[in-house]
């Protein structure tokens, strides 16, 4: 069941500062003492000042303890802005709009794309998101990326992959415009019509290691099907995914931009809306009684480059990017539930950060943005044991010059990176 914000909060930063005497640790973990002149309890939305977070291993032991280990190393941030790590639960490591992006799909195959991942992966951790939630990838390219970083083969954030996106046949997640038989897929590779195919498309992405299912419910924006915003699975497709994704522990990630498919992804029990371009009063309402996500990916409207898109492209994102603006304004003021994601890779990978201005400059709070890619990310992901600082959860974690309430901006520019204890870029 989704947690409500009120729930959230109750944690309370009782356990967050809590001090004395030290954790017993395993034996052989290594401790190490971060020093700050600041910290965001992200929970209470308060900053704290003269801090020490204890690391022993991969997760945090204690937060401003009485007294420290024998002989642990110290690393002092100075005069920064300590938070926990940044989650963009809308990713893919393995594009970029670079080159002849176009014809990319018949004229690269998965080792392409992974490699593309690695540089992507690393870019990514290095602007301070030390979890990703990737939707869609070819040739299950994103999860052999997500078993090099689990590894230590190659550095990268912790990876949410999906596998291959769901779509109908010549759907916005389908390859489109070339002769009969070129990149032609079928139900393994996420083309599925049809309640039995929808079926064997998630059980296969789910054998070969996603751990989300991502669908495109709706016509996308850089594709060259029809209408931007027309449904593309019915509300009974949607539903069997649905069903069969949390019959595994998976959920349900749906690309929609028109009012229709919104509505039907909502109907069917889809965790979160990627884009929701399109809201209603109606899905508005919905959304919020089921305490569905949206991921809104908004600074792309404020970023993508109209003139290098392919004319029908161009038309496309002309007529739905001021419309989503003013929807993603007002689910806000409705209070709908509201995770970080941004589409990386329509933009450059490693400018993740400036969704925060973008999410400010639509209605929220710099606090509330902040939680969009902590502790509500985590929430929708389902996990514990991240997005905030706190003893016992993963020691992700940033710091930055300044006061991220006071401009969140400032995020975009990261100073320090630790992920699972591992400190990976540092002033």
């Amino acid at each position: 069941m989704t947690m409500t914000r009120r729930s959230i909060f109750r944690i309370g930063i009782l356990a967050l500062c809590i001090a004395g005497n030290l954790a017993t640790t395993e034996a052989g973990e290594e401790h190490l003492a971060l020093k700050a002149a600041h910290m965001l309890d992200v929970e209470s939305g308060k900053i704290l000042e003269d801090v020490t977070v204890l690391v022993a291993g991969e997760t945090i032991e204690a937060v401003n303890p009485t007294k420290l280990p024998k002989g642990v190393e110290i690393l002092d941030l100075g005069d920064r802005t300590l938070l926990p790590g940044l989650m963009d639960l809308h990713t893919h490591l393995l594009y970029s709009l670079e080159g002849d992006w176009v014809h990319r799909k018949v004229k690269e195959g998965p080792a392409d794309a992974a490699l593309r991942g690695v540089r992507n992966a690393a870019t990514t951790l290095k602007a301070g998101f030390t979890t990703v939630r990737d939707v869609g990838g070819a040739g299950f390219a994103d999860i052999a990326l997500a078993h090099a970083i689990e590894r230590g083969t190659i550095d990268g954030p912790h990876m949410f992959p999906a596998g291959h996106s769901l779509s109908i046949t010549g759907g916005h997640c389908d390859t489109t415009g070339y002769a009969p038989g070129i990149a032609e897929r079928g139900p393994e590779q996420g083309i599925a019509d049809g309640v039995d195919e929808v079926l064997r498309a998630v059980r296969y992405q789910i054998k070969h290691g996603a751990k989300v299912i991502k669908v495109c419910a709706t016509a996308g924006v850089l594709s060259f099907e029809g209408p931007v915003g027309a449904q593309q699975y019915s509300e009974e497709e949607l539903r069997v995914i649905v069903e069969e994704a949390r019959r595994h522990g998976l959920k349900v990630a749906a690309h929609a931009h028109g009012s229709e498919g919104i509505l039907a992804a909502v109907k069917a029990g889809v965790s979160s809306i990627e884009h929701g371009s399109t809201l209603t009063d109606e899905i508005i309402e919905e959304m919020k009684r089921r305490g569905t996500y949206l991921v809104p990916t908004t600074y792309l409207a404020d970023a993508i480059d109209l003139d290098s898109l392919p004319a029908p492209i161009r038309a496309k994102a002309e007529s739905i990017l001021p419309v989503a603006k003013k929807s993603l304004s007002r689910a806000i003021r409705a209070g709908v539930n509201i995770a970080f994601g941004t589409d990386a890779a329509v933009y450059p990978h490693g400018l993740n950060a400036r969704e925060f201005s973008s999410l400010v400059d639509r209605g929220m709070t710099p606090i509330e943005a902040i939680r969009t890619a902590t502790i509500y990310a985590a929430d929708l992901l389902g996990v514990q044991d991240r997005g905030a600082i706190r003893v016992g959860l993963l020691a992700d974690l940033i710091a930055v010059d300044g006061n991220p309430l006071d401009d969140v901006s400032t995020l975009e520019s990261i100073a320090f990176v630790m992920k699972g204890g591992r400190v990976y870029h540092r002033p």
